[in-house]
């Protein structure tokens, strides 16, 4: 049962926060870092998140809830990528004895799968990523490079070092794992993202699974009680070595 939940800020901006939900725990647990999508549009924010974070919290790890800015709200380039980073420190910062911040996890749906696995390769902190139907190739899909040239201020002609620099598929050898959970019946988020992703990441040396959930649509993977969920937190918990409810 969560018995803590408090809002901690990492910057001035307002978007600039998180939410720490703890566990009743005697012992330290480890952290699952929760990174909201939306295609990085400021119209959706960490609520998206929330549940998912209660609900970890009840199967016995602390869940760090992440806000930060989005196009529309101060983000883009560099800065949404700035705020992950950014809230990770904040979070090391804490210095929370409650915290086994050498089980710490990152967890991201879509443009958040994106920046869960970004984290994993660019912070020291973070010893594995969880990618729900992530935007791991910004290259593979028109649509998705239409949304990532949103994101970085230019297509992948006129900013190719941003592409490089923040595309998750152009960032392997993560070194950490990565485990991708994807709907088969994805129309926003295509599954080849997740299987590209793979094969370049395995190549590269990482160990990267791939978790396909048969049937299971966009939003189905961060709804509560749905095999694309309960994929996602099986791998989370995986990651972390946490056995479950408490």
């Amino acid at each position: 049962m969560i018995w803590n939940v408090k809002r901690i800020s990492y910057g001035d901006h307002p978007s600039q926060f998180a939410e720490l939900h703890l566990p009743d725990s005697a012992s330290p647990v480890p952290v699952v870092v929760v990174v909201h999508g939306g295609f990085w549009q400021q119209r959706y924010d960490l609520g998206l998140g929330r549940p998912l974070a209660e609900d970890l919290t009840r199967h016995g790890v602390a869940a760090w809830n992440v806000e930060y800015r989005r196009i529309g709200g101060g983000g883009g380039w560099p800065a949404t990528l700035l705020d992950v980073s950014g809230a990770l420190d904040a979070l090391v910062r804490l210095e929370d004895p409650r915290l086994d911040l050498t089980r710490l996890v990152t967890l991201g749906h879509s443009a958040g799968g994106h920046l869960a696995v970004w984290a994993a390769a660019r912070h020291d902190a973070v010893t594995g990523a969880v990618a729900q139907a992530g935007v791991l190739d910004f290259r593979l899909d028109p649509e998705i490079t239409r949304r990532a040239a949103e994101l970085l201020g230019g297509d992948p002609e006129q900013v190719p070092d941003r592409y490089r620099l923040s595309s998750p598929a152009e960032l392997v050898p993560i070194g950490r794992p990565v485990v991708c959970v994807h709907g088969d019946a994805d129309s926003t988020v295509p599954l080849a993202q997740s299987e590209s992703f793979q094969r370049a990441a395995r190549a590269a040396g990482d160990p990267v699974d791939l978790v396909r959930v048969p049937g299971a649509g966009h939003m189905d993977l961060v709804e509560l009680g749905t095999p694309g969920w309960e994929a996602s937190r099986d791998a989370v918990l995986r990651l972390v070595g946490a056995t479950g409810p408490e």
